[in-house]
């Protein structure tokens, strides 16, 4: 029933999604001019909060729009109805919905859909990843002179620990591909899957990585914070590689 569920959630925000996309619809800022939240974010998470509440009303939701929901539960749901956000209110469809499933403070299970190019991520804890139903694995790289990362930038950064442009600017000094897509879920998930060698960013909310950390993981890669520990989507650094690069990744992020 549960993973029934975050299935039927997922597909519920994107449909509102699909509904808004390229159209017309209301668009204001947070704390930050280009910190966007839209009409389609608010409706999306509405929707999916209500297949939830259907099935488990006992259950704790954590929301990037809403916040917390608290209930007097073990389980709690992890929701980014719209992660994206500015591309998708400028028609690019680099954008997604993210559920992920926490018990007892473990995340068990997570999935990411981007329904405009129909790309449907999951994974179970001790299960594995999947993409489209067809398991996925992290890359075989080894070598992070010939690796392509992928990177992104928060909105307010100049006063944090690894100056996230000097950071950018040393793996690209090394010569690396460096993208940036707008959508950490999506990073993640494309890590997980082979399309990128690693992941890294400074500062993520738990509804930005709690779907895409645990599918990294299930696709065999590793998800650490900047200093090598075990990662916990209450944290805001997260690197995700496929393993074989972790050890470079971090000394290029912490030592230059």
């Amino acid at each position: 029933m549960l993973k029934q569920t975050l299935l039927k959630a997922t597909q519920a925000g994107a449909k509102v999604l699909q509904q808004y996309f390229n159209g017309t619809f209301e668009v204001s800022s947070k704390d930050t001019i280009n910190n966007l939240v839209t009409q389609a974010d608010k409706e999306a998470e509405s929707a999916i909060i209500d297949v939830i509440r259907e099935t488990f009303p006992d259950h704790f939701i954590l929301s990037e729009e809403v916040g917390e929901l608290r209930m007097d539960s073990n389980m709690k749901w992890v929701i980014d109805p719209l992660d994206g956000t500015v591309n998708f209110a400028h028609g690019i469809p680099i954008c997604c919905v993210s559920i992920a499933v926490e018990r007892d403070e473990e995340v068990i299970m997570g999935a990411v859909y981007n329904p405009f190019m129909n790309e449907f991520f999951m994974a179970e804890l001790e299960q594995g990843a999947t993409l489209n139903d067809k398991e996925i694995h992290v890359s075989t790289k080894e070598d992070l002179a010939s690796a392509c990362l992928v990177t992104g930038f928060p909105y307010n950064w100049r006063e944090m620990r690894n100056d996230p442009v000097k950071v950018f600017k040393r793996f690209v000094e090394n010569g690396n591909p460096v993208r940036r897509l707008g959508s950490a879920a999506l990073d993640l998930c494309w890590v997980a899957c082979g399309r990128f060698d690693a992941f890294w960013e400074h500062h993520l909310q738990p509804w930005d990585s709690a779907a895409g950390a645990l599918i990294v993981q299930e696709a065999g890669g590793v998800v650490t914070d900047f200093d090598g520990y075990p990662y916990s989507i209450y944290q805001k650094p997260i690197l995700a590689t496929n393993g074989l690069l972790h050890g470079d990744m971090l000394q290029v992020i912490n030592n230059g």
